[in-house]
């Protein structure tokens, strides 16, 4: 009887180890997590205008993002993240020296010119993220995307308005923010509110949660493409397996 009353208290306390790790949207024991990691501190809400001068920031460390294979400029690229009980905070930006951007609407194919993006994926035992890119124009393409056996596509946001909807602006140094213009140093900042993202599981975040992630940014100035990533992936943006970890602060 003693056996089995302490065999029974095992298996409740381990029971409830498994629904804490579900509810803070961490892997069954065993799941191994690659690529970097990055606390996540929190902020109260605060208006974006594309230059990073919030107070708020100064609560987040710059985090440097590393070129890619292969021959391009010799730019660099950074980024910093802060969460607030509404939504995720970003800033990201690098030197450059020509603005290659000719989009003028939104939900265009922006990763063909120079770009920002971040991929989210809150929950890590289901195969779908959030992608978010950004232009110097300030143009955006927030997308939803199911990556099944490698096959994705994305998914416009529906009711994409009031508090569902990014705030974001953009700024640059050196010239003026117009399609050709020569630059130094171009930056990006935006607010993801978690009303977007939902229903996503492990959505919002509580201390202590985790989710994957990765930060890319490509440049193509002159004909010549440079990508740069914080969690090294392979030929594809989309290898989430390879995704970096936010831990919420």
């Amino acid at each position: 009887m003693k056996g089995s009353v302490v065999l029974a208290g095992i298996v409740s306390v381990a029971g409830a180890v498994l629904a804490a790790r579900a509810v803070i949207g961490l892997p069954e024991e065993g799941a191994k997590a690659t690529g970097p990691t990055l606390v996540v501190k929190s902020c109260s809400d605060f208006e974006v205008n594309g230059t990073g001068s919030a107070e708020a920031w100064s609560r987040a460390e710059w985090t440097p993002l590393a070129k890619r294979a292969g021959a391009g400029h010799d730019y660099d690229a950074r980024f910093k993240a802060l969460h607030s009980r509404t939504g995720l905070y970003f800033l990201l930006e690098g030197s450059d020296s020509e603005l290659t951007a000719s989009f003028e609407e939104d939900f265009q194919d922006l990763w063909n010119e120079d770009v920002f993006e971040v991929f989210l994926q809150p929950d890590e035992r289901h195969p779908l993220y959030f992608e978010y890119e950004i232009s110097p124009l300030g143009k955006e393409l927030p997308i939803l995307i199911p990556n099944i056996d490698g096959k994705f596509l994305g998914w416009r946001p529906w009711h994409y308005e009031g508090a569902r909807r990014t705030r974001k602006a953009t700024s640059v140094e050196g010239g003026e923010t117009k399609s050709g213009a020569t630059i130094t140093r171009w930056r990006a900042e935006f607010f993801v509110p978690y009303e977007l993202l939902k229903p996503m599981a492990n959505v919002p975040p509580k201390p202590g949660s985790r989710w994957r992630a990765n930060f890319y940014r490509v440049d193509h100035d002159r004909g010549r493409k440079t990508g740069w990533h914080w969690a090294p992936v392979g030929p594809s943006f989309h290898e989430y397996e390879k995704f970096g970890v936010l831990t919420f602060e």
